[in-house]
């Protein structure tokens, strides 16, 4: 079996940080950001559910308390071309109201079949 050359080509990852009890008119804010990906096009978008965290206020989240595991640190991130990154830029503006979203260029290696993940 022969294995295909990889293609490589420069984008952008986006990750957002958020607690995971946050909402978005009634739904979980996670679901909302994987569904407006998923409707954008993006290649690649996961979520990653921490065990523990804090934010700028430094409360702390964890799995270790009862009564702070069911508010643990989400963190979306989310890969592609620079320009569908900037194209979605204003829809997670608009959904993330508390929380941090970090951007830096990455190097996207994929298949010869082009958008794969």
């Amino acid at each position: 079996m022969t294995r295909k050359p990889s293609m490589l080509r420069s984008g952008k990852r986006i990750r957002l940080f958020f607690a995971e009890a946050q909402e978005w008119q009634g739904k979980p804010l996670y679901q909302v950001v994987m569904e407006q990906m998923r409707q954008h096009g993006i290649l690649v978008a996961i979520i990653i559910r921490g065990i523990e965290g804090f934010g700028p206020k430094h409360h702390l989240s964890t799995a270790r308390f009862p009564d702070s595991a069911d508010n643990l640190p989400i963190i979306i991130e989310i890969v592609d071309s620079d320009e569908q990154i900037e194209a979605i830029l204003p829809v997670l503006d608009r959904l993330i109201q508390r929380g941090m979203m970090t951007m830096a260029p990455v190097e996207i290696v994929t298949g010869s079949q082009g958008k794969s993940a």
